[in-house]
């Protein structure tokens, strides 16, 4: 995982400070604004709403942004759209398997955007289930490394269910069953160990070592994916070394 996790890692926090962020805070604010309508705008007792949450001032959406997307998604406030969750899956250039996970009001308009991007980025659209299965539903949390060591994150999260700590570089990627993403977060916070995001995402069981070309290809298209307002995530079975990813980053 740790290719594409640092990333997607790293991308974040480059979106936070470029022209996409406003992009970033749309998608983070549609999350809240879903998860109050799922499970209600009790941000204690709805753990989805309190991860989209977290998420959303980690990349310093403003509270009333946040508050705005509580409200709409209960019912409390004008102009929540009823948004539904669609995967779509594909192919991109040399063959790495990508999910696309939409949310949209628009469906039409949805697959539209995701085809076009795949078709004109090398890739190709697939039939439901010819990809999915590549792919295992993880709870995957995020924490900044700071002065901890693999040791302190694991310390704190092993009784909690998760299954591995990797190293992203700067930041550690916890892995547990998604059932127990909550534990694991809440006994990360017990120990006073800050984190990024906690959120269920699909996680590959087999990657595709890429090289420096065949990383700049499927960047550009998940980029292109990413672009759409409908496309919430892109989960993709690719790895890429530090030593291609600096190539790259160049």
């Amino acid at each position: 995982m740790s290719g594409h996790s640092k990333w997607a890692t790293t991308k974040h926090k480059k979106a936070v400070i470029d022209a996409k962020r406003g992009k970033l805070f749309a998608k983070l604010i549609k999350n809240i604004e879903v998860a109050a309508r799922m499970g209600g705008v009790d941000v204690e007792g709805n753990p989805t709403l309190y991860d989209a949450v977290q998420k959303a001032k980690k990349q310093s959406v403003p509270n009333k942004n946040i508050d705005s997307a509580i409200k709409r998604g209960g019912g409390l406030e004008a102009g929540g759209a009823d948004y539904e969750t669609i995967m779509y899956e594909g192919y991109g250039p040399n063959g790495v398997a990508v999910l696309i996970e939409c949310l949209t009001d628009n469906r039409n308009r949805a697959a539209s955007d995701v085809r076009v991007a795949m078709t004109r980025n090398g890739g190709s659209m697939a039939d439901p289930g010819s990809v999915s299965y590549l792919f295992h539903r993880k709870g995957v949390v995020i924490v900044p490394k700071g002065e901890l060591t693999e040791d302190d994150v694991l310390g704190a999260v092993l009784d909690a269910g998760a299954e591995e700590v990797n190293d992203l570089g700067e930041s550690f990627e916890v892995l547990s069953e998604a059932t127990d993403l909550v534990a694991v977060r809440t006994a990360l916070q017990d120990s006073g160990i800050d984190y990024d995001s906690a959120e269920a995402n699909f996680v590959p069981t087999m990657q595709v070592e890429l090289d420096e070309e065949g990383a700049k290809k499927i960047f550009k298209l998940i980029d292109a994916l990413e672009d759409s307002d409908d496309v919430q995530n892109v989960f993709a079975n690719f790895d890429v070394s530090d030593e291609v990813m600096e190539k790259v980053d160049a």
